[in-house]
């Protein structure tokens, strides 16, 4: 299963750069692009920062961190082998989108943003939703679905 996982994290890496080569070789000139106006537009961001462009020209330490997580991530799944398609599908995304947004951290400087919705104020890529939603796929999985959970409560019964 964990070739899987990789290969469809890298399945996120190919249609995040492909994505992020478009929006450079259409919008960077242009700036921006109106598809639902008031609700929804493309535009060309130069992230050098994290969300909301916190710790601007932290370019090191984004890299290392997210070479720390996809390092912890890819042994967690190879040691544990996880059987469970949510965490799989948290996994995929997360490994994926945090690779997407690494390579351009190491090749350009900053991440390419250009999701622009009204509602929510910051400009985002691909890669930033992929990581955002496994992130939040994992915290629905630990909390409800885990073995830990079930595994500590089996621990406080044989205490009783």
């Amino acid at each position: 299963m964990p070739y899987i996982v990789l290969g469809f994290s890298a399945l996120i890496v190919l249609i995040d750069y492909v994505l992020k080569l478009l929006v450079i070789n259409n919008l960077k000139n242009i700036s921006a692009k109106t598809i639902i106006p008031g609700l929804f537009s493309l535009t060309y961001v130069e992230n050098k920062g994290a969300a909301f462009g916190i710790l601007s020209n932290a370019r090191w330490i984004f890299i290392l961190f997210t070479i720390a997580v996809i390092i912890f991530l890819i042994i967690f799944m190879f040691r544990k082998r996880p059987e469970s398609k949510l965490l799989n599908v948290a996994l995929i995304l997360i490994i994926g989108g945090g690779a997407g947004n690494l390579i351009d951290r190491i090749f350009y400087g900053y991440v390419v943003d250009y999701l622009s919705i009204s509602f929510f104020p910051p400009v985002c890529n691909f890669a930033d939703y992929c990581v955002t939603v496994g992130a939040f796929i994992l915290v629905i999985y630990l909390l409800f679905f885990s073995d830990y959970k079930r595994k500590d409560k089996e621990l406080k019964d044989e205490k009783l």
